[in-house]
């Protein structure tokens, strides 16, 4: 990489969302991108222009950039650095038992960078850091492996930055293509303007926010982001539950009003079940279990938690309340996703309601647009998976809507009266109309409103 201009290519370790969209915009943008991941079918399928998931806009640009041949997949790093001037570290850090992060596979994609830069005979390449990981890792962890592996220093004969990602599931294309900032995190002057510049030149001419820090204080940043956000859901949460208990309480009302105060704004003040996902719970908890090991009080961490989860139980108490007893009764989920617009059931409200809705003795069919394969490897066989919504409601006692899915809010009062046994609906995504449902016959329960 010369005087942090352009690149000859750029290397990904790990094509899971982050990593396979990334490398897709980076194609797009004629940049030569070489995605390396150990599960071998998944490379097959990105080789054949086929996305592994389900993303927005992905599966149609991953194809273009397949056959135009900007874009390849391989199972080793190999021999990349003759090719690259940039790697990425894209890979996975999922949560143990007690919060904290596994880094086991940032640590072996150190090793790989490392003994791939043994090997090599260019000149210093800049290492990425985009996984999230806790603060202290990359300066702490993936560099002194890669100066062990690869016998070299860093800083002269490599260089090293970490660069969080700040994307949404469901929309993570887009996010990639329009950045509301950029943060890079280093303690070497020239990687961070070399970072700095190739984005400059990649989002040319768009002028996006750059903040250059620490590489504490920007893995900090990307958990303390998730973590606040996480907040602002369970806050409404709470709210919500306080309004169904005053007499004309509507929570989407009060969360319309606190957004109108800049100080607070309107993003993630929409009651519902809570949040889910890869990505919030997970950093929410590596945050707590980080602060715990610094002694730091984070019980607020923890009734975010507590909030969260309470909100799923409390559906199905309600259930049980309104049919009298759920043993035996027939309940239909609608939406097994975490959110609309992905097929991720990691943290999904929904999974954690249908094992709940099982263990007291429900009749469970799902539905869903994009997640019913997901969901049937976590689930099992315990539960009828319905490829149509009317399947699904046909028959049931009582239906759960669990994800915002349009499909949903389009529901007809009149189809639901006719096929459901006992029409019974818990809105938990605030997405139906609540006075037209009720005058067509439909009994419903909206999350946040009393009733």
């Amino acid at each position: 990489m010369s005087g942090g201009g352009w690149v000859r290519g750029v290397g990904i370790i790990g094509a899971g969302y982050v990593g396979l969209t990334l490398g897709v915009f980076l194609a797009s943008k004629y940049v030569r991108t070489i995605c390396v991941e150990k599960d071998e079918e998944k490379v097959g399928r990105i080789m054949k222009g086929l996305s592994p998931i389900h993303e927005q806009g992905l599966p149609e640009l991953l194809r273009q950039v397949v056959e135009d041949g900007v874009l390849e997949a391989r199972t080793e790093i190999g021999d990349m650095f003759e090719e690259v001037d940039v790697i990425f570290i894209t890979v996975g850090t999922p949560t143990g038992s007690d919060g904290s992060p596994d880094l086991s596979q940032v640590e072996e994609a150190s090793r790989q960078i490392g003994n791939a830069l043994a090997a090599s005979k260019t000149g210093a390449p800049l290492i990425v850091v985009k996984s999230t990981v806790p603060p202290g890792t990359t300066w702490g962890i993936v560099r002194p492996i890669i100066e062990k592996t690869s016998d070299r220093v860093c800083g002269k004969d490599f260089h090293l930055c970490v660069n969080p990602e700040f994307l949404r599931e469901g929309s993570a294309l887009q996010d990639t293509m329009n950045p509301d900032r950029i943060v890079i995190g280093t303690k070497h002057s020239w990687a961070a303007e070399s970072l700095k510049k190739f984005y400059e030149t990649l989002y040319n001419p768009k002028k996006i926010p750059m903040l250059i820090t620490s590489p504490t204080n920007a893995e900090l940043i990307k958990l303390a982001t998730n973590a606040y956000l996480a907040l602002k859901i369970s806050f409404i949460n709470l709210i919500s539950q306080i309004c169904e208990a005053v007499e004309d309480g509507d929570v989407g009302v009060v969360a319309e009003g606190l957004g109108l105060d800049p100080r607070i704004g309107p993003l993630f003040l929409r009651a519902g079940l809570g949040f889910g996902g890869s990505c919030l719970p997970k950093d929410l908890r590596a945050l707590k279990w980080f602060a715990a090991g610094l002694g730091v009080d984070a019980s607020l961490l923890d009734s975010v938690l507590a909030i969260n989860g309470a909100q799923r139980i409390r559906v199905v108490k309600k259930s049980e309340s309104l049919l009298g007893g759920l043993r035996g009764r027939k309940v239909a989920v609608l939406g097994l996703a975490f959110k609309p617009g992905t097929d991720d059931v990691r943290e999904a409200a929904a999974i954690e309601i249908i094992r709940e809705l099982l263990a007291r003795g429900a009749e469970v069919r799902v539905h869903d647009p994009a997640a019913l394969d997901n969901a049937m490897r976590v689930l099992g066989g315990g539960v009828t998976y319905c490829q149509r919504i009317q399947d699904c409601l046909d028959g049931a006692d009582l239906a759960i809507i669990s994800t915002e899915w349009p499909e949903y809010a389009l529901l007809d009062p009149s189809t639901v009266m006719s096929l459901m046994h006992n029409p019974i609906i818990i809105d938990g995504r605030r997405i139906l109309d609540n006075k037209r449902f009720r005058e067509a016959g439909v009994k419903t329960y909206t999350i946040g409103l009393y009733q």
